[in-house]
């Protein structure tokens, strides 16, 4: 059974496929946070991930491990990078769900990469495949 969206924001990690432009799907295992229903996750801005979701915002998303072994099924979705404003609010996302660790692991990637060294993104999951508990 699919994960519902609050399956997906609670997990403390998502696995997020993006796909090259042969349809090759390219998994990478992340940190989510969610809000108004939207997930968030955070990375490297020059990441090919980050590439990729440019050239085509389809992406699948599923509850993962920590090395990335999929906990479920997926579900589609489209990705934004976000700008400045959107990648700090991310942050802030990240820091409070992860807590100290997720506001160590921030600070110091500003630290070691800048402001404008990672980026936020926002995943809308598709309404045919999730739906909310509330």
């Amino acid at each position: 059974m699919a994960p519902t969206f609050d399956e997906l924001a609670s997990a403390k990690y998502v696995l997020l496929t993006t796909f090259r432009k042969d349809s090759t799907p390219v998994p990478t295992p992340l940190w989510v946070a969610a809000e108004d229903n939207r997930l968030f996750v955070w990375t490297e801005t020059n990441s090919y991930k980050v590439k990729r979701i440019k050239r085509d915002p389809r992406v699948t998303i599923a509850v993962c491990g920590k090395r990335g072994q999929p906990d479920g099924e997926t579900v589609r979705a489209s990705a934004e990078v976000l700008g400045e404003e959107g990648t700090n609010y991310v942050r802030g996302l990240i820091a409070k769900k992860y807590g100290a660790t997720g506001w160590l692991l921030v600070k110091g990637s500003l630290l070691r990469r800048g402001r404008r060294g990672t980026i936020g993104v926002a995943i809308t999951l598709d309404d045919s495949n999730v739906t909310n508990e509330n």
